[in-house]
């Protein structure tokens, strides 16, 4: 069978920006060992030099500002997503730069940590790991991290029962050889180490249940990109909240995997 073909990276530029409320409170929020690794190996804390890759809502923004990033320079692509990010972020240290990554006005070697939290898939690379290398300060960390719904270890009935009502185009997140972009940790790792200008390698993992009734299941299928692209999304979304009622009972259960990436810029 031919795979189905990929969305355009051009397409996440402007995916999710429709109801950026709506998508802020659908996407579950990332565990906090993320953050303490951040803080504990990678430097973050008070007056952290920062900036973000794909902003969206600010589910790691806000995280970061908590945490001492400072200044935080976020870079999003789509208007309406950088709007959100100003309005819920009022009287934070925090700069929104309206672009796409390989084109905002950034200062080399002015940043202490870089960080990306499910939106690296997106970009190119091996172009974008390039830019990073540019924008840290020798000892600086880059850090990506996401929030993979999914895991091939453990089963997973509701993903069965409702993932031929998806069928089209895939998003980048997808990977390659059915491997999750996100969780294909020996590609990931090469693409550090082939870059050339990186040190203190690591990846680390965590699984966790992600329980949901049938709206909120609803809520978070309308914020993939895959269903956003769907030419019937109103009717798929409606049977998925037919299957999340009438033969889940109203109570679902997705595997959550989170994939933290963390490397140090050679001194």
């Amino acid at each position: 069978m031919t795979p189905p073909p990929k969305l355009e990276r051009q397409f996440g530029r402007q995916a999710f920006g429709a109801d950026p409320e709506g998508y802020d409170a659908a996407r579950p929020d990332y565990p906090d060992w993320v953050f303490d690794t951040l803080c504990s190996r990678c430097g973050l804390g008070e007056k952290t030099a920062t900036f973000e890759i794909g902003a969206g809502t600010g589910k790691a923004t806000r995280r970061l500002l908590e945490r001492g990033a400072d200044p935080l320079t976020a870079i999003e692509p789509d208007p309406r997503l950088a709007d959100f990010l100003r309005k819920t972020n009022v009287g934070k240290p925090l700069r929104v730069v309206v672009a796409p990554f390989e084109d905002a006005p950034l200062d080399e070697g002015a940043f202490d940590l870089g960080v990306s939290a499910t939106s690296f898939h997106w970009l190119d690379e091996e172009t974008a790991l390039a830019r990073i290398t540019r924008l840290l300060r020798p000892g600086g960390w880059w850090s990506a991290v996401w929030n993979v719904f999914g895991d091939d270890s453990r089963p997973d009935p509701f993903h069965e029962a409702t993932s031929r009502l998806a069928h089209g185009p895939t998003s980048p997140s997808q990977g390659e050889g059915g491997i999750p972009f996100a969780l294909d940790s020996a590609a990931r790792l090469a693409a550090l180490r082939t870059a050339g200008a990186f040190d203190m390698i690591d990846y680390n993992v965590s699984r966790w249940p992600l329980v949901l009734d049938a709206e909120q299941t609803v809520a978070l299928y309308s914020t993939y990109s895959n269903i956003t692209a769907h030419p019937d999304r109103d009717n798929v979304l409606a049977e998925i909240g037919r299957i999340a009622r009438d033969e889940f009972g109203g109570r679902v259960v997705r595997n959550m995997t989170t994939s933290l990436y963390v490397a140090r810029r050679s001194r």
